[in-house]
């Protein structure tokens, strides 16, 4: 059975620095509804950490994050 996810937005944060692709994606998240998904690409090695904290401390849920040809990304499904 195929877990496939419907992705809502996308976010190309490619060439950005910290915190630039952190701020917006919460821009981006705050005008999503609960339970939509985004998915977030970014080459800034720090996001990993970033991302994984953020969607922590905001109830957000990561839901897989992976490093492919120097491109980080980040599926990432909103919380209540």
């Amino acid at each position: 059975m195929n877990n496939v996810q419907m992705v809502n937005r996308v976010l190309d944060a490619r060439g950005l620095s910290c915190p630039l692709p952190i701020v917006k994606t919460k821009k981006l998240v705050e005008e999503m509804k609960a339970g939509e998904i985004i998915k977030v690409l970014a080459t800034d090695p720090g996001s990993k950490r970033d991302f994984e904290s953020w969607c922590k401390k905001t109830g957000n849920t990561l839901l897989e994050s992976s490093f492919n040809d120097g491109v980080f990304t980040y599926t990432i499904k909103k919380g209540s």
